[in-house]
């Protein structure tokens, strides 16, 4: 996502009333912002419901142990290639009222409550990164097998996340905690954290947290 979408992106959602967008599978941004919202809460609460037959599962995933980092290189637009030390820290599962208050139409969060991951990044190499990170963006959330729908413009008031707007000059040493909220439906009993270098990668890392 560049960053002029990622800034439209932020302009067009309230404070106090997001939107729901679903991001492709195929890194195709499908955000309506405020206008059309209830739209796109209708799409991201289809895309959530289990898939058939295990349809839906990343293959060839390599697991990780919650805070267990992992080392690779990636390629951010303006800095060209850093490595990253990467580490999904918590996924903190929040309620059916959370997501009320989080969706423009209360009634589309019916059956779904919010996912905050939050995803310790530390720069080991590679020039200096500027504000709005590329790395943080090929982060999903999934709930029993079956992706979430990202909610856009709801981590930055989450506690203990930063804004990736408010870096400057990442240098090598330095570590940022960015986090994405995904609405998946209430009672999933397992949530997995995904990151890839590549965003159309079968082959993500993934974090393991217990659910409901």
């Amino acid at each position: 996502m560049s960053h002029r979408k990622k800034l439209a992106l932020r302009a067009a959602v309230p404070v106090a009333v997001l939107a729901l967008a679903l991001t492709g599978c195929n890194g195709d941004d499908k955000a309506e912002g405020a206008k059309g919202g209830a739209g796109a809460a209708k799409e991201t609460t289809g895309a959530a419901k289990p898939p058939a037959d295990g349809a839906g599962e990343a293959a060839g995933k390599k697991e990780l142990a919650a805070g267990e980092s992992v080392t690779s290189p990636f390629k951010e637009k303006e800095a060209g290639q850093v490595t990253y030390e990467i580490a999904a820290q918590k996924a903190d599962v929040g309620t059916e009222a959370d997501a009320k208050k989080m969706i423009d139409d209360p009634a589309k969060a019916k059956g779904l409550v919010p996912v905050v991951a939050h995803v310790k990044y530390t720069h080991k190499g590679g020039k200096p990164v500027g504000s709005y990170p590329d790395v943080a963006d090929n982060v999903e959330v999934y709930a029993d097998g079956a992706r979430g729908g990202l909610l856009i413009g709801a981590s930055e008031d989450a506690k203990g996340c930063e804004d990736d707007g408010d870096v400057e000059n990442w240098a090598q040493g330095q570590s940022h905690t960015f986090c994405q909220t995904y609405m998946v439906p209430v009672g999933a009993k397992e949530i997995e954290v995904h990151w890839a270098a590549d965003e159309d990668s079968k082959e993500p890392y993934v974090w393991k947290f217990k659910g409901a």
